[in-house]
């Protein structure tokens, strides 16, 4: 429930009062009772951040890990599958030499 701030023109009182959005907003000051009340407009609540902060790589699961590092293996393999085939044909050319 919203708390909404009061005041009375006449006693000059201001209280807080929790209410719901289908109340009726209050008319009468409870100290002087006189229909002199009305709703203070106040600036929101701001939300205050506390430690060091969230950051992307804060809840990062170890599958995010591993595709990063799955992707520079695969990519090793892909050089090392392009040299093997080179150095097996002067291989065989060795051999068919001797």
């Amino acid at each position: 429930m919203p708390v909404y701030v009061y005041h009375c023109d006449n006693c000059g009182i201001q209280f807080e009062k929790n209410q719901k959005f289908s109340d009726e907003p209050l008319n009468t000051c409870p100290d002087c009772g006189k229909k002199t009340l009305h709703k203070v407009i106040t600036a929101p609540v701001s939300v205050i951040y506390k430690g060091s902060g969230f950051y992307s790589t804060d809840h990062r699961s170890n599958s995010g890990a591993t595709s990063s590092a799955r992707n520079t293996k695969e990519s090793t393999e892909k050089t090392d599958a392009v040299e093997k085939p080179a150095a097996k044909s002067t291989e065989t050319t060795e051999k068919s030499e001797a």
